[in-house]
């Protein structure tokens, strides 16, 4: 049985939701929801996506590409360029791992609260 579910949401744990949510808004475009605060921070896409953002006290980023904190989720994003998404990245606060699994089909990059993300080509 299937049901006719839509995903809707997906909410990241880490130590300041604010600043993760404002890396996220400039690498997205996303608008950032009005009740956002200092606990929860949350972007919304304009067919009503949302991301959010929890505090979480004695947040500890993922250990990737290690297990000793596992990394529990990470987004894929579609680019046309994966050089050029990436560079944009690295300057709003990304960092770029050694370990590249991917090859030159997609590259991992960690947000600034730790989790990584993918970026393959569209």
């Amino acid at each position: 049985m299937t049901l006719p579910m839509r995903l809707t949401a997906v909410t990241l744990d880490c130590a300041d939701p604010e600043a993760l949510a404002a890396f996220y808004q400039r690498a997205t475009g996303f608008e950032l929801h009005p009740a956002s605060d200092r606990d929860f921070a949350g972007l919304t896409r304009e067919d009503g996506f949302f991301i959010g953002f929890q505090r979480v006290d004695d947040y500890r980023a993922p250990g990737w590409p290690g297990r000793s904190v596992p990394q529990q989720a990470h987004f894929d994003f579609a680019v046309d360029d994966i050089a050029e998404a990436e560079a944009v990245l690295l300057e709003l606060g990304a960092t770029a791992p050694e370990h590249q699994p991917g090859g030159a089909r997609w590259r991992v990059l960690l947000d600034p609260a730790g989790h990584p993300f993918c970026l393959a080509r569209k």
